[in-house]
């Protein structure tokens, strides 16, 4: 297993990234990590590696890299739930800024970095995203349908808006397959937002299975967190490694 640093050129400027990499030569299926709001950081790097362990290789891009390298935030004192609102702070006008338009862009700059490299399979890929990158991950393959296959989305906030963008407006382009991980009582993606999406989805012919994780909060994968919910977690895995399993085997 090797996890290095790698720079991506977007339309932007430069994308820091990291990437795990079974050993050997290859080629590997290839999956993108979008990452949660906190940014990157060790844990991310510990599921990337989970991922690669079974024969992919992941790169996990640094989707605030417009604001500087990471790590942008002081993460210190993320364990303790009194911080999170004035980190959230910092956070939020970041987030805002990752409009549709910006999501196309980036992510067809980290698909042509995969797809330029001797060590990743020609076709398309698959996204795991979660909290905010799960949404992102979900206006990736809208914008590019064609080279994504399944995208995964855990406990993923603000999928249905009542915005003319929303990203639950664009599933109609979708090709691949789909995998929605809820939070119970995640007031950014409410029951009866979920409700929506899947009748958005169904209404599309998308393939896809949207399960409601109960008992687990928004933010239940991250193990340096708060919300980190052990059963929640494994059970995501699970979800996720069947997603991959079927639409994009490693051999």
């Amino acid at each position: 297993m090797q996890t290095t640093t790698v720079d991506i050129s977007t339309g932007d400027g430069v994308a820091d990234a990291s990437l795990s990499r079974p050993d050997g030569d290859g080629p590997f299926p290839a999956v993108l990590l979008f990452m949660d709001a906190f940014g990157p950081r060790p844990r991310l790097v510990e599921m990337a590696e989970r991922i690669a362990a079974r024969g992919y290789l992941v790169l996990t891009p640094h989707l605030f890299y417009r604001a500087g390298r990471a790590p942008i935030f002081d993460l210190s004192r993320l364990a303790e739930p009194d911080q999170r609102g004035a980190l959230f702070a910092q956070i939020m006008p970041l987030i805002e800024a990752l409009t549709p338009d910006v999501v196309s862009r980036d992510t067809a700059a980290y698909l042509d970095f995969l797809a330029a490299r001797d060590d990743v399979r020609p076709g398309p890929v698959a996204i795991t995203g979660y909290c905010m990158g799960g949404t992102n991950a979900l206006r990736a393959i809208e914008a590019h349908p064609d080279r994504i296959a399944a995208v995964a989305s855990f406990h993923g906030g603000r999928i249905v808006t009542d915005a003319p963008d929303s990203p639950h407006r664009g599933v109609g382009s979708i090709t691949g397959e789909l995998y929605f991980g809820h939070a119970d009582a995640d007031q950014s993606m409410t029951p009866e937002q979920i409700a929506t999406l899947e009748k958005a989805l169904d209404n599309a012919g998308v393939r896809y299975r949207s399960e409601v994780y109960e008992g687990a909060h928004h933010g239940f994968t991250m193990a340096d967190t708060p919300m980190y919910d052990e059963q929640a977690t494994e059970r995501h895995w699970a979800a996720l490694f069947d997603l991959l399993d079927r639409t994009l085997p490693p051999s």
